[in-house]
């Protein structure tokens, strides 16, 4: 069973940056498959950026050029760095994983089996 723990949510001004990360137990990241997703009051839940087993990466074009998607497997983490925050990147923050590959593509929610409790990000204009 894989557990997965998000942190290093908060709050800060626009132009600003946080890092996430997700503590991995229960299986190696190496065969994983992992996703930041986010969901703002009202919205659907979107894909972020996401890295495949394989280490290749994709992020959202909203996010593309200011966050930055990691995966240590030594460490059993995957974070998230986030730069030049603006308010619309204000979300509740979700890591999500699944075993190799997820089955609609790496930012398709429905293809992950584990999620985080999630970590909140405000970003005040």
């Amino acid at each position: 069973q894989v557990q997965l723990v998000d942190s290093g949510g908060g709050s800060v001004q626009a132009g600003g940056s946080l890092r996430l990360s997700c503590a991995v137990s229960g299986y190696t990241p190496t065969f994983l498959s992992m996703g930041w997703f986010r969901q703002a009051p009202g919205k659907e839940r979107e894909g972020v950026a996401a890295i495949d087993d394989g280490g290749s990466t994709i992020y959202s074009d909203s996010v593309k050029g200011r966050f930055t998607i990691s995966k240590d497997n030594a460490k059993n983490t995957l974070s998230l760095e986030m730069n030049s925050l603006k308010p619309e990147d204000t979300a509740m923050y979700y890591c999500a994983a699944c075993f190799l590959r997820p089955r609609w593509g790496l930012l398709q929610a429905n293809g992950y089996n584990y999620w985080g409790q999630g970590t909140q990000v405000t970003v005040s204009s």
